[in-house]
């Protein structure tokens, strides 16, 4: 069981005989009046996204829920393939259920799709990956402001901001739950 009050991004929990899992929650403390807690959960087997809100003290049982490894191969027209690394069976899964921060990952890269009962319904990427920067403005000297970043084009086709300081051809890791730049590899 989980109470509303411990529910956090990628939790999975079962209403009515239905599986959510949370996409965005947000703590709500009003000055006035009981707290609650909002947030914007996605069905699992059908894909809708809905808002709801819920008092803290609510408790609904977790739901299991499948991570397996598997290797992301290729994709073609819109259907990405992965490979499971003990069968060797190739899995192909729609493009709108890979998620935002899909566009980090590159092929052969190792991921865990998510399923329930069978269903898959969700690609996790490794929290960081390296990747090579190809193409990005040259920084100029005297362009030292504190934290400033320019655009830069990955070698996945995404794009993210980096400090001055990073050229193309470097390669650099990044926290694929954030989008954010984090070192140089």
């Amino acid at each position: 069981m989980i109470s509303a009050g411990d529910f956090r991004n990628g939790v999975t929990f079962d209403i009515d005989g239905n599986v959510f899992q949370i996409i965005e929650f947000q703590h709500v403390k009003p000055g006035k009046g009981a707290a609650f807690v909002r947030t914007k959960i996605r069905n699992v087997i059908s894909g809708s996204v809905t808002e709801r809100t819920f008092s803290p003290t609510e408790r609904f049982p977790t739901a299991f829920v499948e991570r397996k490894d598997m290797q992301y191969l290729y994709n073609d027209d819109g259907l990405y393939y992965f490979m499971d690394n003990e069968s060797y069976e190739n899995v192909p899964i729609n493009a709108d259920l890979l998620g935002e921060n899909f566009k980090f990952v590159k092929e052969n890269t190792d991921v865990k799709v998510l399923s329930y009962k069978g269903s898959v319904f969700g690609v996790e990427p490794p929290n960081f990956i390296e990747l090579e920067v190809t193409q990005t403005d040259p920084g100029f000297k005297g362009d030292t402001a504190t934290n400033a970043t320019k655009p830069a084009v990955l070698e996945t086709g995404a794009e993210i901001k980096v400090p001055l300081f990073i050229n193309e051809g470097d390669r650099i890791r990044v926290d694929t739950r954030t989008g954010e730049y984090m070192e140089r590899a």
